[in-house]
């Protein structure tokens, strides 16, 4: 597995908040932490919550990411697909599919 470059640590962590600001005023912050090729992205809520949304797997493009749900029911991640039929995508598609999930907001399909 492709280990994850600093440089693309980082420029993801923005992304995501970038996304999150421009698209979902329910969070506030996202926090992401990084494990082997893996980013678990979590979101803070305004009540001071977390909720963990996906886990991303790099494959040595920083354009596009392998997707997987957090399963609430049982703590755990599921490869999943996106609206689109891929199980891979940028990091802001991604940010959309799972946050609609979890925020209840089916806007972001259309």
């Amino acid at each position: 597995m492709a280990a994850i470059p600093t440089s693309t640590r980082s420029s993801l962590s923005q992304k995501l908040n970038t996304r999150a600001r421009e698209r979902w005023p329910q969070i506030t912050r996202v926090s992401t932490r990084f494990r082997g090729s893996f980013a678990y992205v979590t979101a803070q809520l305004p009540d001071g919550d977390e909720l963990p949304l996906m886990r991303l797997r790099y494959g040595g493009s920083a354009h596009t990411w392998g997707f997987a749900i957090y399963r609430a029911s049982h703590n755990d991640y599921q490869d999943s697909w996106l609206p689109n039929g891929h199980t891979a995508a940028t990091p802001e598609d991604a940010l959309d599919t799972a946050a609609s999930l979890y925020l209840t907001d089916p806007t972001v399909w259309t």
